[in-house]
């Protein structure tokens, strides 16, 4: 039985493709941008994460956990991520729900059965479906390959989120029953793209080339974060002038945002220390790509 890890289902969302869609989130990434905001995306296994504001100091999560891996250290509730092993038996017991588990199995059936609840929505937004996203879905090729397929059998709309750092193999072997890639291009620059995501970006590109070559439904993301080195003209016009070259349907700025330093927190992590873009940032950067003829978003 193929089995996948998933650490989200989030459901009517209205950024992560055309209409109403329902985002399965996976687990596992292979790259490390600096600007993550699933930080519990990227290993491929079962995390354990403590929303204190939640907390009600109950206490039953210190009497349950086998591991005494709830410690109170100068007054404040901390998880010892060094012996916690993620069994979730405190999360079980939390009545407040501020200890949420990332990062669990399920199955075809499990996930079909999930989409399925909301199909009657897809059909209502006429252009809403799943997309699939993480994480890096990509890496998930078997899992992934086959609930694309019963997807395509309900007729139900799929996108896959990637970041394009896969065998091109996994792309063909998907590109059958996907409707649309949102492809993701963290930066132009190979060494810059190293620094910032730990993984060269030239599998990345050669890819793109290959699936627009192949005439597939492309949307390119690209991610604005206040630095100087990726708010940077240059680099932004470096990235224009590579699509303007192949065949993608559009592209879409995405401003960098502080909603996922709380995860950072929940995971015992320090948030990264990047800033959100103004609005005249974003202006100048989108003049760059209308300017080459590409139809931005």
């Amino acid at each position: 039985m193929i089995k996948g890890r998933i650490f989200n289902v989030q459901r009517f969302s209205i950024h992560d493709g055309p209409g109403v869609r329902t985002v399965v989130f996976f687990s596992g990434c292979n790259l490390m941008c600096k600007w993550c905001h699933n930080p519990e995306a990227i290993p491929n296994k079962p995390l354990l994460q403590f929303y204190g504001e939640r907390c009600i100091s109950c206490g039953k999560c210190f009497d349950i956990c086998p591991n005494n891996a709830h410690i109170k250290k100068g007054g404040e509730h901390i998880i010892d991520r060094d012996i916690c092993d993620a069994c979730f038996l405190c999360g079980e017991s939390c009545y407040a729900e501020s200890l949420v588990f990332a990062g669990k199995e399920i199955s075809i059936e499990a996930l079909e059965k999930a989409i399925a609840t909301d199909e009657e929505y897809f059909k209502r937004s006429e252009s809403g479906g799943v997309t699939f996203s993480g994480g890096e879905p990509m890496l998930q090729i078997d899992f992934l390959e086959r609930i694309l397929k019963i997807c395509g059998e309900r007729k139900i709309h799929t996108a896959v989120d990637t970041a394009g750092a896969a065998p091109f193999e996994y792309f063909g072997r998907i590109m059958p029953y996907c409707d649309l890639f949102l492809y993701d291009i963290k930066a132009y620059d190979g060494e810059l793209h190293r620094q910032l995501t730990g993984l060269s970006n030239e599998l990345i590109l050669a890819n793109l080339k290959k699936l627009a070559d192949l005439q597939a439904k492309i949307w390119v993301r690209i991610p604005v974060i206040k630095s100087d080195e990726l708010t940077n003209i240059n680099e932004m016009e470096d990235i224009a002038l590579f699509l303007k070259d192949i065949n993608i349907d559009k592209c879409e700025l995405l401003p960098y945002h502080k909603l996922g330093d709380s995860k950072y927190k929940a995971l015992g992590l320090s948030p990264s220390a990047f800033e959100t873009p103004s609005e005249k940032e974003i202006d100048e950067i989108k003049g760059i790509f209308l300017k080459n003829k590409i139809n931005m978003v």
